[in-house]
């Protein structure tokens, strides 16, 4: 009876990604991976007896706070990510798809970082010595203080630790690296848990920064269990299109500073610069105005940047079925806009073909955007160029009535910067004591429906 007992309360789980099942399978049902579900018995509870502690409590107050002051990277853009530098024993995630510039960036900061005399080690997994001895001679990353070397297995990874000393440790990818002490192939969930997990212990001993690499899945989120992004104190996503230069570093979670905050970069032939001031890079410069264009300021983190929206709008080959071709912005949100500028202004769409884009690869997902997506569609509907230094924020509703945004004040002086004339806005969305009609030359209008916008501009249906 005892033997039933320990069989029933026995699991199988797979050993790639966790999936666990009440019967021996020899395939998995979540991961579809063969030969990966093993035996796991189930544990007893078992009672803790209190032990006393080594460190007394202390009060919160009397707690040192210099002993965790950041130390700058000397990437200005990535410093700006983590709040203002890296923490001493803290553990950062970067994770981003494949060929998008992670080792590069990396590569780049552990050549910033050993420059100023402090020892670095950056360990490769997935190419040789003489592969990052290449490409850190081709983007200028070299420094006497910058160790380099080649390993798959953990253990060896730590004896190099502790011969080398550094202050800041590079793994490129914690996917390559492998321990004899968890199961499954190196890449798999409890081998990605243990070497994270090792890791960050090492980290917080040694008081030593660890910058680790991670994959992402087709769908976009980090590969592994989500437990490691629970272990480390700073994951950050690396993002950009293959087609485009431009790059953008979004903090996902920090436990030392903002976690809003996003970092630019570019990618070049001498590797990734930074980009201190992006606004320039999604808009288009015409020498005269063009109708079906129109700009917007969207929110990036705490960042505002201005982003160009260009709109066409064409005889439907098939009235029927007529085509509704978005880029950089979410389809959803432009048939929406559609639907609202057919009913409330009056504009014939419905058997128009509509092609809606952004200048330069940006993605906007702020509501912000929907004001300037509806001015573009109306002038390339009624064949009429607005004024070309015109900046419009502000969210459409179904009503067609304008909703506030957050941040209009900073979105209204990025506008100012970059020197445009008129910005619409929404009703009552600045403060009544800091109310102004103009800012730096700026005229600023307050628009109540996209009806009003539309007028302001003459782009009604004539």
């Amino acid at each position: 009876m005892a033997r039933t007992a320990s069989k029933s309360s026995a699991s199988y789980v797979c050993t790639e990604c966790g999936w666990s099942t009440v019967r021996w399978v020899g395939r998995c049902g979540e991961c579809q991976t063969w030969g990966s579900v093993a035996e796991r018995g189930a544990r007893k509870p078992t009672s803790v007896a209190a032990q006393a502690p080594e460190r007394r409590a202390v009060p919160i107050s009397s707690v040192p706070s210099d002993a965790t002051a950041r130390h700058l990277t000397g990437v200005g853009e990535l410093d700006r990510v983590l709040g203002g530098g890296l923490v001493p024993g803290a553990a950062v995630l970067l994770a981003g798809e494949p060929g998008v510039g992670k080792s590069t960036l990396l590569l780049n900061l552990a050549a910033k970082w050993a420059d100023s005399g402090r020892r670095t080690l950056y360990i490769s997994g997935e190419e040789s010595a003489a592969q990052v001895r290449l490409r850190a001679g081709r983007t200028g990353a070299l420094a006497a203080e910058l160790y380099l070397a080649a390993e798959t297995d953990l253990a060896t990874v730590l004896g190099h630790i502790e011969q080398t000393e550094p202050s800041l440790l590079v793994v490129d990818s914690v996917q390559t690296i492998s321990t004899a002490d968890a199961d499954g192939s190196p890449g798999g969930v409890s081998q990605v848990r243990e070497v994270t997990g090792a890791l960050v212990r090492v980290a917080k001993r040694c008081g030593m920064a660890v910058l680790i690499v991670g994959h992402v899945t087709k769908d976009g989120s980090i590969a592994g269990p989500r437990m490691v992004e629970h272990l480390v104190d700073v994951v950050l996503s690396f993002e950009g299109d293959r087609h485009s230069g431009f790059r953008m570093v979004r903090a996902v979670k920090n436990r030392f500073g903002p976690a809003d905050e996003v970092g630019c970069f570019e990618m070049s032939d001498g590797g990734i610069v930074e980009v201190s001031d992006p606004s320039g890079l999604f808009t288009s410069h015409h020498d005269t105005p063009v109708p079906g264009t129109s700009v917007t300021v969207s929110m990036e983190g705490r960042r505002p940047l201005l982003a160009e929206i260009q709109a066409l709008v064409a005889p439907a080959a098939n009235p029927n079925s007529p085509r509704r071709a978005t880029n950089g912005v979410e389809a959803s949100r432009v048939a929406m806009v559609l639907a609202v500028l057919e009913r409330k202004a009056h504009l014939t769409l419905a058997a128009r073909d509509v092609y809606v884009s952004t200048v330069g690869g940006a993605k906007l997902v702020d509501p912000s955007a929907d004001l300037a997506m509806a001015l573009a569609v109306a002038s390339a509907s009624v064949e009429r160029n607005h004024p070309q230094r015109v900046v419009a924020m502000g969210e459409v509703g179904l009503a067609g009535d304008l909703r506030r945004v957050p941040g209009m004040e900073r979105r209204v002086a990025e506008a100012a910067r970059m020197g445009f004339q008129l910005a619409l806005v929404p009703t009552n969305s600045r403060n009544p004591s800091q109310r102004l009609p103009r800012m730096n030359g700026l005229k600023v209008v307050e628009v109540e429906s996209l009806l009003d916008a539309l007028g302001v501009l003459d782009l009604r249906r004539a």
